[in-house]
């Protein structure tokens, strides 16, 4: 039988199972169901359909449930006038850890965020990486089973949200099973099996190196040209689909059979249409434009 630790049945049809020693994203825009879907694993909210379950149990029925849960939520939820200590004492207390026990879990914890040495900073005084790091540590100062993070890299530079994810590694590798939300498509290879959410419904689901190479649409990138005129050029072009920045360059998403047309297009702008690898963007684009069409 497998392992798992919750199941969410909600918001027309949102349904999904992570097993212990499992990182799961959830993966879509602002409006998906994401939070939503976090706040009834968490037991913060009452469902009008479906349920949500917690190793087999009611999230809202308290006791061992709430003990085998970490969660850290979008919103801050911290004490910004306690120190970085202050805020995991606070925590300790409300675990009701043993003095030697919380000694021993929050060095560890301190250590492996990288915080030891800012013990006494003001939790308003740290960046957005250090603070959710903090947070992190809060949640995961009572072991739990299985921790839920909601957006957790939202507003975080690039260095700590490659040192978040590392972190969130280290703990599936123990076992412990971890669900994820993000709205970043490029986070969905960082985990072991991704659902691609929009209004409240999985458009997709499976492990990422599998969902794109069955992904058989072409993805290009536009090299070359002025940037503006290229921009405005796109923009009268049915088949484009959508166009985004790729660093100096522009990825656009194109509908079935307009290649041709786009770069007869941009030729006398002097730009160049060039395939490129699909992305996890180029993907749920497409599923998107397909829930459209139908």
């Amino acid at each position: 039988m497998e392992k798992r630790f919750g199941t969410v049945e909600a918001l027309a049809g949102m349904s999904f199972s992570v097993r212990a020693g499992e990182l799961y994203g959830l993966v879509g825009p602002d409006g998906a169901g994401k939070t939503t879907a976090i706040r009834a694993l968490a037991g913060l909210l009452d469902l009008d359909a479906g349920e949500a379950r917690v190793l087999d149990m009611d999230p809202r029925s308290g006791g061992a449930v709430r003990e085998a849960l970490g969660l850290l939520p979008q919103q801050y939820s911290l004490y910004r006038d306690l120190t970085v200590m202050e805020n995991l004492t606070f925590y300790s207390r409300l675990y009701v850890l043993p003095r030697d026990v919380f000694r021993r879990r929050a060095e560890r914890l301190l250590a492996i965020t990288r915080l030891d040495r800012f013990t006494d900073r003001r939790a308003d005084q740290l960046s957005g990486g250090m603070y959710k790091k903090l947070a992190l540590a809060a949640a995961l100062l009572h072991e739990p089973r299985v921790l839920l993070l909601d957006e957790p890299t939202n507003g975080v530079d690039p260095v700590s949200r490659r040192e978040l994810w590392a972190l969130l590694h280290e703990f599936v590798q123990g076992g412990m099973a971890v669900l994820v939300s993000t709205p970043y498509m490029d986070e969905a290879e960082r985990c072991d099996r991704v659902g691609l959410a929009y209004r409240g419904r999985l458009l997709l689901e499976g492990e990422p190196g599998a969902l794109l190479a069955g992904f058989d649409e072409e993805a290009y990138e536009i090299a070359g040209g002025d940037r503006e005129r290229v921009e405005a050029a796109l923009e009268t072009l049915p088949s484009v689909r959508s166009v985004s920045p790729a660093g100096s360059r522009l990825r656009v998403d194109l509908a079935a059979g307009g290649r041709e047309g786009v770069a007869a297009a941009l030729a006398p702008l002097g730009a160049e249409l060039r395939p490129v690898a699909p992305s996890f963007e180029d993907l749920f684009l497409s599923r998107l434009q397909g829930e459209h069409a139908a």
